[in-house]
Order: structure tokens, then sequence, then C-alpha cells
């Protein structure tokens, strides 16, 4: 696919956040585990994250309580608040997605960030990540009237947001809760497996969830859109 045939094609590309652009979902997963064993409720890693990948804090811990009967205490919230904003600061993207968000504005294809996170969590992983400069165009449940995903509002109004159609957008998820959102939106959809929290099964998933491409890496995303010699000329112009 060519620069051309991809701007053609797509609008704008709408991406999540954690796990597609930032891998914080490990970093979090590693903070809310240790918390909840300290107030009583024990959960392997691998679990926590195949229940939280893509959900929001309120969704999340709804489900524990429905199938763990554990609530969670009233000093929680504050303790996972400066736990998670510490652990974020350390945040690094998923490699290659600066280079994919520089190609992007190199063949002038627009962008923009979809995440459940909250507003003040999103900018301390982009500016951890070294994503600051997609901050001008990112997107919380908050401009929405708190309706994340699954629900289609947050990609809605992102593409709004951009002068997009959003069914000729391209949203970039890497959970089936996020496939959902674009899915129901009107965007084409399609699966990123490149970070860290990725697990088996997760590939049928997304695809079950409305995935209609999966890609393993940016560098294969690139591909897939054209401008992987935009990331490439990127490189040498930096060095």
């Amino acid at each position: 696919m060519s620069v051309l045939s991809a701007a053609i094609l797509f609008d704008a590309i709408l991406f999540d956040l954690d796990g597609v652009l930032v891998d914080s979902e490990g970093v979090s997963n590693v903070v809310l585990v240790r918390l909840m064993a300290e107030h009583g409720l024990i959960v392997s890693h691998a679990e926590f994250m195949a229940r939280s990948v893509g959900k929001s804090f309120a969704a999340l811990y709804s489900h524990l309580e429905a199938d763990y009967g554990w609530t969670r205490p009233e000093s929680f919230d504050a303790e996972s608040d400066a736990a998670l904003a510490e652990s974020f600061l350390s945040v690094r993207e998923v490699p290659g997605s600066a280079q994919t968000l520089a190609a992007l504005r190199e063949a002038g294809i627009p962008f923009a960030v979809a995440s459940n996170s909250r507003r003040d969590r999103l900018d301390i992983k982009l500016q951890a990540a070294g994503l600051a400069d997609a901050a001008g165009h990112s997107f919380d449940p908050s401009q929405v009237g708190g309706r994340g995903k699954p629900l289609p509002d947050l990609y809605l109004h992102a593409a709004a947001a951009l002068g997009a159609d959003i069914r000729r957008c391209l949203v970039i998820e890497d959970s089936p809760t996020g496939v959902w959102a674009g899915a129901a939106a009107g965007a084409t959809v399609w699966g990123l497996l490149a970070g860290e929290h990725v697990h088996v099964g997760l590939d049928e998933q997304l695809t079950a969830a409305g995935a209609t491409r999966l890609v393993h890496s940016h560098a294969e995303l690139r591909q897939a859109l054209g401008v992987e010699n935009q990331a490439e000329m990127g490189k040498v112009t930096a060095g």
C-alpha cells in the first residue's frame, strides 16, 4: 500500500494509548496487584492483566467485586493514585510508536489518541514516553460525559475533532473493549499485538471483537499503511 493509497483509504488514524503507544499495562498491573494484596485480594499478575487490559478502573473494580466479593477500602483510591502517578513516570513507548506518529505526520495523515485513561494519567504517560507532542490531539472520557470505551463516543469525538468521517478512520487497538468501541463507532479497526501485556489468545479475542486485521509491531503497522519510508527518512534526519 502506497502513502497515497493509505491517505485515500483513511481520513485519520485513531490510536488507543495503553499498550498501543505506551507500554503502561505492565506498570499499572504491578502496582495494583501489590496494593490489592495489601488489602486482602490475592490475584496473579497474569489473571489481573487479562481482566484489566482496556477496561476503565470503575469497570475493573466492579468486576472484581462481582467475581471475588472484594470491595476496595476507602483509602484505596488515594493510595493507588499516588502509586500509579509515580510508576507512570517510568513508562516507555511501545517500540516504534514515536516513529509511527512521526511518519504519519510526515505523510500528512491526521491522527489522534483516544484513551480510557484519566486526563492527568494520560498526560503523564505521553510525557514520560516522549510522545508529549501528541497531547494536543488526545482525548479522554471526561470529554464525552464519562462515556468511555466500549461505548463509541470517544472515537466519534476524536474523529469529529479532526474533522474526519469516522467511517473513513482507522482505529488501532489492543483490547476487545477498544475494538468494540471502534467498531461500534463505524471505523475500521486493526488490532496491534506489540505491547508487553500481549497474552496467548489475545489475537483471537481481537478478531472476535471486530478487528479486521492484526499487526504485530509498529514497523508492520507502518508498512501496512505505506509510511515506512517516512519513518526511515525521519531516523536519518534525526541522526
